[in-house]
């Protein structure tokens, strides 16, 4: 089938469809009726010969073709958009734009803040929308284009996820402020004789400390295994435990608490936090001035 017999919009409202799992959904996000939504995708059903989606209760499941086809469809999409916006200079301070970034809530209190900063300053009528996406979305939401960029540790994704280093981190300690053991200081003998926190969002699983210890031959006992590092870092400020984090995140999240903050009693390797892009964005000009901001938050 030759493309110039081909309504290109379609491939929009088949994307906006898988997308939100729901023609209703994809009106809306299209600005659409629904009667025109479902006329399009009638023809989309008759293109490929192919139902592409099948109603499951309130949800549109897309068939074994359409998850073949939506990856392909996405990156010409995007890469259309991105032409199209290249054609004209990206200008801060005028444009009325909304950014999609991917981060964990751990790194939000130490990127948002001054990014927000720069983009009140620089862009006010740019907004930011910071979100959780799972590790195993990150690609392809990066290349639908639903993500802008995300922020993370390393991760094993293919070529065409672009990556830079932002900024270098440690594992240190955090133990009360008046704590019997520990009085500014503290060595590995100490350190496994206390009782710790394990903050993970995972049900069960050793943390990254674990492994570290567990390389020279030793483990600790998690007394308390809970969701978040900030109420982690108030259990300790209550009691004797310990909790393992990271540095940066230590001190914004143990400003109120007033607790002791110590290096990992172990030598281990820092770790790198990443800024992640799409290859189809990497030259438009939106997109490039995204990430200056995020870089420089990160160096603030």
């Amino acid at each position: 089938m030759h493309i110039s017999r081909v309504d290109l919009n379609l491939f929009t409202v088949f994307e906006a469809i898988y997308t939100e799992g729901s023609v209703t959904r994809a009106s809306q996000k299209l600005n659409l009726t629904q009667p025109a939504i479902s006329h399009a995708l009638n023809r989309l059903r008759q293109m490929f010969d192919d139902p592409l989606f099948v109603r499951q209760g309130h949800a549109m499941v897309s068939t074994p073709l359409a998850r073949s086809i939506i990856d392909p469809i996405r990156r010409s999409l995007r890469s259309l958009e991105v032409t199209l916006n290249g054609v004209h200079a990206f200008d801060p301070a005028s444009t009325q734009k909304r950014f999609n970034l991917a981060l964990r809530d751990v790194l939000e209190s130490t990127i948002l803040p001054p990014l927000m900063l720069r983009i009140r300053k620089h862009a006010p009528q740019v907004d930011l929308a910071a979100s959780h996406v799972e590790r195993r979305e990150l690609e392809t939401e990066l290349a639908a284009g639903t993500l802008d960029a995300a922020i993370d540790v390393l991760l094993p994704l293919s070529s065409d996820i672009m990556h830079t280093r932002i900024y270098q981190d440690s594992t240190v300690v955090v133990a009360r402020r008046g704590h019997p053991d520990i009085g500014g200081s503290l060595d590995l003998d100490t350190y496994l004789k206390q009782d710790h926190i394990l903050a993970s969002s995972r049900r069960r699983g050793l943390g990254l400390e674990d492994f570290e210890l567990s390389r020279f031959g030793v483990e600790r006992r998690v007394q308390l295994r809970c969701q978040h590092y900030f109420a982690a870092c108030r259990v300790v400020s209550q009691t004797d435990m310990l909790l393992t984090m990271p540095g940066r995140y230590a001190h914004v999240a143990n400003e109120q608490f007033g607790n002791q903050i110590l290096p990992f009693p172990l030598d281990v390797p820092a770790f790198d936090v990443f800024l992640y892009w799409h290859a189809n964005v990497d030259g438009d000009p939106a997109n490039v001035w995204l990430r200056e901001q995020i870089m420089q938050s990160a160096q603030d």
